[in-house]
């Protein structure tokens, strides 16, 4: 424990901070319901959701007994879908534009060189909508060129075999005014065919990317690089909003308040809660405050020029006593920076460092062989495995976490970091100050 609290927990506050995620939050309880289901099963445990009362959060209550202990919680979703939805609404011209503008910031600042210097997963993700984009361009540029060839063919054979035999008699100067008509006319015509295919080949393309994840991932990774690391005033505004409820739990009756950051939202939640310490809005005698980042995908931030005050924040919290933070990733999730210390590989890692504690959630342990072959080349999916059931759980459990008798501190009180951990600084800027 970081402060002399107790360790047990009867009621709970759980802030669940998703990442770049455009759908309603309804989706996380229903994972909720159901995963935990499955892992009540499995660990021997009772685990039971009705609906929240929160007028100001989407959210459930969760009613639990865990090790014969009783526990209830009440989880909320800080929701910036909204805010996540109006950056996706481009066009696909726009889209492109996005890819040129990320490209060049993660290439020309050196970032990207540096990220793969961590895990190669991650960077090849980032890598992947690019790739995917130019594929989709390429096989609509083929399309347009078969429509445009398609329709040169067509039109010249309507034109000797339909128009020409009705022609009256030419002089040599109509002939040439007629032929420049016909090729103007044909030239148009190839051009509208050819446009209309490869329009038609990207919009298919746009409506399938849920199967693709192209343009999503696109708008994921230009939103973060959009401002060179710092973060967009409208996402700004609602992590303010974000502090001042978690600020409002820790004055509730209640044992502990949790923050989940899960990816993007990881990042988000270390300068909320940074800005909530500095604050001084944790209350000395208040619930014991802790953080849980999962699946972290910090460094594709804190690695750009301008993500001074993420680098602060992260630099700010590692020091605190105020909570504990705990970072849980798995190699086996390609979209994550597993086991990377997002303090000390961002290059501002202070001296004493407490935190994180860093460990991985050890997906081919914890889940069976059959379980591993099912989902080992769904990479989306595996990135919500954290919130999801294990079959062969270990000392990671989502479900314990947020609805056990145990504080997160004490859970962890005496877990090791990984050793294979990555702590060493590798990101080319560290600067702290604007």
């Amino acid at each position: 424990m970081s402060r002399s609290h107790p360790q047990t927990v009867k009621r709970r506050r759980v802030f669940y901070i998703p990442g770049y995620d455009p759908i309603h939050p309804r989706r996380y309880r229903e994972l909720y319901r159901k995963e935990g289901s499955a892992q009540a099963a499995i660990s021997g445990y009772e685990i039971a959701l009705s609906p929240g009362e929160s007028q100001h959060h989407y959210g459930w209550k969760v009613d639990a007994k865990i090790d014969s202990q009783p526990v209830q919680a009440d989880v909320s979703v800080l929701i910036w879908s909204d805010i996540v939805r109006d950056s996706m609404d481009t066009s696909i011209p726009a889209t492109y534009g996005q890819m040129v503008r990320t490209a060049w910031t993660y290439i020309a600042s050196g970032a990207l060189r540096r990220l793969m210097r961590l895990r190669k997963g991650p960077v090849i993700a980032a890598l992947y909508p690019v790739g995917m984009l130019l594929l989709q361009l390429f096989i609509a540029v083929l399309a347009s060129w078969g429509a445009m060839a398609a329709t040169r063919a067509f039109f010249e054979a309507v034109m000797h075999s339909v128009v020409s035999p009705f022609l009256p008699p030419l002089g040599e100067d109509g002939m040439s005014a007629f032929f420049a008509i016909t090729v103007a006319l044909g030239t148009l015509l190839c051009m509208v065919a050819g446009g209309a295919a490869g329009y038609v080949v990207l919009r298919w393309f746009k409506a399938k990317d849920g199967k693709f994840f192209a343009h999503y991932l696109m708008h994921d990774y230009a939103y973060s690089a959009q401002l060179r690391g710092a973060n967009p005033a409208p996402l700004e505004v609602r992590m303010t909003e974000f502090q001042t409820a978690i600020a409002q739990a820790l004055r509730e009756n209640v044992d502990e308040v949790l923050v989940v950051g899960h990816s993007s939202g990881a990042h988000l939640a270390v300068s909320i809660l940074a800005d909530l310490i500095r604050a001084g809005r944790v209350p000395e005698h208040g619930p014991v405050l802790s953080f849980l980042s999962l699946g972290q995908v910090v460094p594709m931030v804190s690695f750009l020029p301008e993500a001074h005050r993420l680098r602060a924040d992260l630099q700010y919290l590692s020091m605190r006593d105020e909570l504990t933070w705990v970072d849980v990733t798995a190699p086996g999730d390609g979209c994550a920076f597993a086991l990377c210390d997002p303090v000390a590989v961002s290059g501002v890692a202070p001296e004493p460092k407490r935190w994180p504690l860093v460990f991985s959630a050890q997906f081919t342990k914890s889940l069976s062989p059959e379980r591993w072959a099912e989902l080992r080349w769904r990479f989306f999916r595996l990135h919500f495995q954290y919130l999801c059931a294990f079959d062969r759980p270990l000392d990671y459990d989502y479900f314990q976490i947020t609805a056990g008798p145990t504080t997160l501190g004490a859970r962890y009180a005496d877990r090791p970091p990984s050793k294979s951990r990555i702590d060493v600084p590798v990101s080319k800027y560290t600067s702290i100050a604007a």
